[in-house]
C-alpha cells in the first residue's frame, strides 16, 4: 500500500513556530509562497514567509523544510536571513488566496457557482520535498451578511477556477511555469535562445535554487550576463545555491571588484569554499573538484551511508561513492582513509561499519593533477568520481565525470539542440516555449 503523504490546511500553519534541528526556535510562519502553473496543474508551494526574532520576514524554501508536524515546522537549520521580497511570479497563500471569490468548475469545464475560499490544503508529493496545493475549503454564497449561512465544502484543486495560468501566455510568469516541467539542461537551452531582454526577465523570475541549477548549465557569457543583471544580494543568494565549483567558475569570469563584492555578500562558509577552489588552476583536479562530496567518519554504518546517498539533491556521480575520513568530516577533512562504492554498500548488512569495507588501494588525486591525467584516471578505474587529497592526507573534494566532460567538450557544445535526440521541437523561441516547450 502506498504511503500516505502529509496534508496540512494553511490556516493551521499561520503563526506556528519554526525550529532548527537542535530545537532552537528560528521564528514563526506568517505566510506561504506559491507559484501558479500552466495547464490546470495545482499551484506549487515554493516556501514559507517566516518572521524571525528581530521581526524581519525571511523566505524559507520548502527544500529546507524537513517536517511539518502538529504545531511546528522543522528546518534543516540552513536559513538565509535576508529580508523576504515577493517576486512577480509569486503569490502569498494566506494574503491572496483566502477570502478570494472564485467559481466552481462545472461538468463542462466552465465557471459555475461562485464561492469564497476559506482555507487551502497543501500536500507533500511522495518521495520528494515538493509541496502542492491539494484542496480548497470553500463557502457557497456571495459573502457579506449571508456569508456565514452558506454551505461549506472541501473540493479538489481542479474543481476551482482562477488558480492556474493560461497555457498560451507569453509573460515571464508563464515561461517560468512552463519551464518547471523541464530539466535544468533543457531550461538552460531554452533560455539561451530567448532574446537577451526576455532571458534576463525569466531568469529573475526563477527561484534561487532553480536559477542556480540552470546557471550551471548555461554558457559562460549567459551566466555573466544574468548574474550581472541581478541585484547584488540576489546574485549572492544564487551563488550560494550553486555547486561551489560552478560558482567559482562563474565568479572567475567577473571583474575583480564585482567578484569581491559578491564574495563579501555570501555566507562566510560558502565564500571560503569558493575562494579555496579559485586558488587552484582551472584545468586541474583542484580547479575541477566540488567541495561537497559525501564524507563519513569511520564509525558510520552502511545504513548511515545509504541514508546520505538517498538524498534527492545529490547528483548521480556524487551519490556513487562515499569517502571515509577522520574528523573533521567537512572538507578539508581529517585523514582520508578510503572510498566505499555504492555497489559495496548494497552488498553488506546495514550495521556494517564503513571502515571495515573501505577501498584504500585506490590512490587519490593530488589537487594539481592536470586534466588529461584526471581523465585517464577516471577511465582506467571505471570511476564517475575521484577523491582529491592534499599532501597532509586531508580530503579536499571530489572530481566528478560531468565536470571533466564540461572541460573536454568544445566551447560551443551547449549549442547542441538536445531536443533533436527525441525528435522534439519548440524549445528555441518564445512562441514554442509559451506552448509548453515540448
Amino acid at each position: 500500500m502506498a504511503a500516505v503523504t502529509p496534508r496540512v490546511f494553511v490556516s493551521h500553519l499561520s503563526g506556528v513556530p519554526v525550529f532548527d534541528p537542535n530545537g532552537d526556535q528560528v521564528g514563526r510562519v506568517r505566510d506561504l509562497v506559491a507559484m501558479l502553473r500552466v495547464g490546470g496543474r495545482p499551484p506549487r508551494i515554493l516556501g514559507l514567509v517566516v518572521e524571525v526574532i528581530s521581526r524581519r520576514r525571511i523566505f524559507l524554501p520548502m527544500t529546507r523544510v524537513t517536517g511539518v508536524e502538529s504545531g511546528q515546522v522543522i528546518t534543516t537549520g540552513v536559513v538565509n536571513m535576508r529580508r523576504f521580497e515577493q517576486r512577480p511570479t509569486e503569490r502569498l497563500v494566506l494574503g491572496e488566496f483566502l477570502d478570494r471569490r472564485v467559481r466552481l468548475v462545472d461538468g463542462h469545464g466552465q465557471g459555475g457557482e461562485e464561492v469564497t475560499v476559506l482555507d487551502v490544503a497543501i500536500q507533500q508529493l511522495p518521495a520528494r520535498r515538493d509541496w502542492e496545493i491539494d484542496k480548497y475549503f470553500v463557502r457557497k454564497g456571495r459573502g457579506g451578511a449571508l456569508r456565514r449561512k452558506g454551505e461549506t465544502l472541501t473540493v479538489e484543486w481542479s474543481a476551482v477556477s482562477g488558480f492556474s495560468l493560461e497555457e498560451h501566455g507569453q509573460g515571464a510568469e508563464n515561461l517560468v511555469a512552463t519551464f518547471e516541467r523541464l530539466r535544468p539542461t533543457d531550461v538552460a537551452n531554452a533560455l539561451h535562445h530567448l532574446s537577451p531582454k526576455r532571458r534576463v526577465e525569466v531568469a529573475a523570475a526563477l527561484d534561487d535554487d532553480r536559477l542556480a541549477d540552470v546557471l550551471e548549465e548555461l554558457p559562460e557569457d549567459d551566466q555573466v550576463e544574468i548574474i550581472g543583471k541581478l541585484a547584488e544580494e540576489r546574485a549572492a543568494d544564487v551563488l550560494e545555491a550553486m555547486d561551489p565549483d560552478d560558482a567559482a567558475d562563474l565568479l572567475s569570469e567577473l571583474p575583480e571588484d564585482d567578484k569581491e563584492r559578491l564574495l563579501a555578500l555570501m555566507r562566510p562558509d560558502d565564500a571560503a569554499d569558493v575562494r579555496r577552489l579559485m586558488s587552484y588552476e582551472e584545468r586541474t583536479a583542484g580547479g575541477l573538484m566540488t567541495t561537497e562530496p559525501i564524507v563519513l567518519r569511520p564509525d558510520a554504518t552502511v545504513a548511515d551511508a545509504l541514508a546520505r546517498v538517498r538524498q534527492a539533491d545529490l547528483s548521480p556521480a556524487l551519490a556513487a561513492q562515499v569517502y571515509v575520513c577522520r574528523s573533521p568530516d567537512e572538507t578539508p577533512t581529517g585523514k582520508y582513509l578510503g572510498t566505499v562504492h555504492f555497489q559495496r554498500l548494497l552488498r553488506d548488512p546495514p550495521f556494517t561499519l564503513v571502515s571495515s569495507i573501505v577501498d584504500s588501494d585506490l590512490v587519490p588525486l593530488p589537487p594539481d593533477t592536470p586534466l588529461p591525467l584526471v581523465t585517464s584516471y577516471l577511465a582506467a578505474y571505471n570511476m564517475v568520481s575521484a577523491p582529491v587529497v592534499d599532501e597532509s592526507g586531508s580530503l579536499l573534494g571530489a572530481v566528478t565525470v560531468d565536470d571533466v566532460l564540461d572541460h573536454l567538450l568544445p566551447d560551443d557544445w551547449r549549442e547542441t539542440d538536445l531536443a533533436d535526440l527525441h525528435g522534439e521541437t519548440g524549445l528555441h523561441g518564445e512562441e514554442g516555449v509559451g506552448r509548453g516547450g515540448r
